[in-house]
């Protein structure tokens, strides 16, 4: 179960990697405009929103990673819990379909991360 929650993880970090870039490099470009089905005038009166929306997307996978990296079931607990909020909010207030794009695969990583045995490490001395 630890090997499918770390691979459950990175996926969700790749998601929002993914986020990042389309938000912040290719809202304002074709490929952007197709896959959230805007107008030219849509995409660059909201450009500058969906940087920003994309910085945050890399804020989410920079601690997502970080609690790969680190091991620590806390940090990919919280940050997994993050993504879930913003996946139900953005379902609930844009589309639905971020709950099952966003939320579902975080959602998943979170339940295999609370049933995999937490590592145990020696204590310091």
């Amino acid at each position: 179960m630890r090997m499918i929650s770390l691979l459950l993880i990175f996926f969700v970090a790749l998601i929002h990697v993914g986020f990042l870039v389309l938000e912040m490099f290719y809202w304002n470009h074709p490929i952007g405009r197709e896959i959230f089905s805007m107008t030219p005038e849509v995409s660059a009166s909201s450009a500058i929103l969906a940087a920003n929306q994309g910085l945050y997307n890399g804020f989410l996978a920079a601690g997502l990673l970080w609690g790969l990296v680190s091991g620590r079931r806390d940090v990919k607990v919280f940050f997994l819990g993050c993504v879930i909020v913003a996946g139900v909010y953005g379902g609930l207030t844009a589309k639905m379909s971020i709950l099952y794009i966003q939320g579902l695969p975080a959602l998943l990583a979170l339940l295999a991360v609370l049933s995999a045995r937490p590592v145990r490490t020696r204590p310091h001395l």
